[in-house]
């Protein structure tokens, strides 16, 4: 079956769930935090696909991979998850459940790049700037690259706004090579 029918199906489902029991948000919390412990710990993948583990032990992985506290609700998705065997498409269906809840919430992703640690009130005005301009709520990320040398570049959505020295020594590069075609 394909993995982002099974992963809509099962996140659509947690969404509605979720609204009636006014949990969306909470879980959206959670989601964020397995993502989170997916990335960080590639091996928690793995392990949800290892036909020797049991399904008790899975539960108490994800609930291990989400905090403290998981909540009632999420522990009972957890359980309808693995009693269906799609386990292995939990990630998946996480980042289904983070889309859609922003989808109905109105928010957008935004992710802030620079090439060197930024002080904390320039960030803050960058994230006041984007807010204002935008018609919806806005999530930021911040990472640092030092491979773009310089600038930053800020990706909200599908859209990216690269003002880096990485980009422009690109783009010199380019012209300078159409020139010598030109000789």
């Amino acid at each position: 079956m394909n993995e982002g029918l099974v992963s809509r199906r099962y996140a659509k489902a947690l969404l509605k769930y979720a609204q009636d029991q006014h949990s969306a948000d909470q879980i959206y919390e959670k989601m964020k935090v397995l993502e989170v412990n997916f990335l960080s710990h590639p091996e928690l993948e793995k392990s949800l696909q290892n036909p020797v583990l049991s399904a008790r032990d899975k539960e108490a992985l994800l609930s291990a991979a989400v905090g403290d506290a998981a909540g009632e609700e999420f522990l009972r998705f957890i359980r309808l998850v693995i009693k269906n065997r799609r386990e292995s498409f939990m990630r998946s269906i996480g980042l289904m459940y983070q889309k859609l809840y922003r989808e109905l919430n109105n928010i957008s992703l935004a992710q802030i790049i620079t090439a060197i640690p930024v002080a904390g009130e320039i960030l803050d005005k960058i994230k006041q700037l984007v807010s204002q301009k935008a018609d919806q709520t806005v999530e930021f990320t911040y990472r640092v690259d030092p491979s773009i040398i310089g600038g930053f570049v800020l990706k909200i959505d599908s859209m990216q706004l690269d003002a880096s020295v990485n980009k422009e020594l690109k783009l010199l590069r380019l012209k300078l090579l159409n020139s010598k075609k030109r000789l």
